[in-house]
């Protein structure tokens, strides 16, 4: 009895020793990425750059958003729709009213989408630490790190992070969350300039609840001229 009371006091400062060990590990970690990621943001503000976002319900296109980006000086995401095309025919008279409430039904619907996978592509520095302190950390067999944790802004909801550790830069994210009640998925695809300043390439959701998928696609980056 002595014995296997002292084999479980051991097996328990074990399983504690990894678990600071690990809570250790991933402060650093994320630390490391803030900072990388403070760096290249501050290099990003230099940036305008255009999203075109396209939706497609059932494979088809159905319209397509133009809205232009860029960081202001505190680092926040500034976001200005200017323009969009739909491919559904116009009707007439009362129908047409009625279909019109219905597209601005889902535009709205659709601008809630891309404004919710902002959350997860640009997070602050408290956001990135809360995220590390509960993520699983691991190593592909290419170096890459890979991260995911559960419940970050809303309860159910799950990141995946996957890491140069080059860098410390991201290489793509994966994210699964709610849209109200409506589950929705995407993926956040980073590329470098020449310059190696990283920046999102493209954006990839789907919304089950209508059906829909969105393809962003971050265009025509350009330096600000003062």
């Amino acid at each position: 009895m002595k014995n296997l009371f002292t084999s479980l006091c051991v097996a328990v400062i074990t399983v504690l020793s990894l678990s600071v060990v690990q809570a250790q590990n991933n402060e650093e970690l994320s630390l490391k990425i803030s900072k990388a990621e403070d760096a290249n943001l501050e290099k990003l503000k230099a940036y305008l750059w255009k999203r075109k976002s396209e939706t497609f319900v059932d494979g088809q296109s159905k319209g397509v958003i133009f809205a232009e980006m860029s960081f202001d000086a505190t680092g926040k995401m500034q976001v200005k729709v200017v323009g969009a095309t739909s491919s559904v025919q116009q009707k007439p008279g009362l129908r047409g009213a009625a279909q019109k409430n219905a597209i601005d039904s889902k535009m709205d619907y659709i601008g809630k989408a891309l404004e919710l996978s902002l959350q997860y592509t640009y997070m602050t520095k408290g956001q990135l630490l809360d995220f590390f302190s509960k993520a699983t950390v691991s190593k592909k067999e290419d170096g890459t790190l890979v991260a995911v944790a559960d419940n970050i802004y809303v309860q159910g909801d799950r990141l995946t992070v996957h890491i140069d550790p080059a860098t410390s830069l991201f290489k793509y994210k994966e994210f699964k969350s709610l849209l109200g009640k409506d589950p929705i998925d995407g993926q956040v695809n980073f590329e470098k300039f020449t310059s190696g300043v990283s920046h999102v390439s493209t954006t990839l959701m789907n919304l089950p609840a209508q059906k829909m998928k969105i393809n962003a696609t971050n265009q025509d980056y350009s330096q600000r001229v003062n």
